[in-house]
């Protein structure tokens, strides 16, 4: 399995402060089927700032020591990237980092709101040839309220990432089922970790995976796991046509 975002990096953000406490999640995270992780530390999300070359540093000293410890697990670089006014320009100076240097980006939208300048500044970064990743849409307030905020974006072509708690109901039946709707709508397009730790915060990907087998069948957790697989090779992922969130019964392209 491949996971898109964790926050396995020490002491860069909210992720695990020593190294000891990261190795200890790349260790749960091998143990259960995790090959390939995408480390994401927050960036310009108000509390950390991580540039691109920082990442980078970060990353080879990681692998360097995972290999010494002998984990069989191989990290990626990328970024959360926090949703701000100068994003492109901050892309065009070399500060923002994709995931495994691809053309997918990992975007963070604040979790009260969407703000008004969201579709403009995707749309930028699109003319640049990127291909922008909400981050856990199903976690913000307004995307609950008003899903059809979502859905005109996912329309012009971003796509999104949910949760692995959140498929597994770790984060509430409320969250829990409004994910389940954005699976249905065909505005879900991958389910990466997002892990901060081995214990609040841990893995669930697997656990992800067979809830969405179970809910869907084996064609959706196919789709799910073989997006995060193109997007590292760079390649251009399944995405069907999204719908508005208002149906029961689920007419999805699996």
């Amino acid at each position: 399995m491949i996971d898109l975002h964790c926050h396995i990096l020490p002491n860069i953000d909210d992720g695990p402060k020593t190294i000891e406490a990261s190795l200890e999640m790349a260790r749960h995270a091998a143990e259960t089927g995790i090959k390939t992780i995408i480390a994401t530390p927050h960036h310009k999300n108000g509390s950390y700032e991580n540039p691109k070359q920082t990442i980078i540093q970060n990353v080879q000293t990681y692998n360097d020591r995972l290999k010494a410890e002998g984990i069989d697990i191989v990290v990626q670089p990328g970024q959360e990237n926090r949703i701000f006014g100068e994003i492109s320009e901050d892309y065009d100076a070399g500060m923002l980092q994709t995931i495994a240097d691809t053309s997918y980006i990992l975007i963070e939208l604040p979790s009260s709101h969407v703000p008004r300048y969201t579709g403009r500044l995707l749309f930028d970064l699109q003319v640049k040839g990127l291909k922008p990743i909400i981050v856990h849409p199903e976690r913000n307030s307004e995307i609950i309220s008003h899903p059809d905020t979502l859905y005109h974006l996912v329309e012009k072509g971003i796509l999104t990432q949910v949760t692995a708690s959140s498929a597994t109901g770790h984060f509430g039946k409320k969250i829990q089922k409004f994910t389940f709707e954005l699976i249905e709508a065909q505005m879900a397009h991958f389910i990466a970790s997002d892990a901060h730790n081995v214990t609040s915060r841990s893995f669930k990907l697997r656990e992800a995976y067979e809830v969405v087998e179970k809910e869907y069948g084996i064609e959706a957790r196919f789709y799910f796991q073989e997006n995060a697989e193109l997007v590292v090779r760079n390649q251009t992922v399944y995405a069907g046509q999204p719908e508005r969130i208002k149906k029961k019964k689920f007419l999805g392209i699996f």
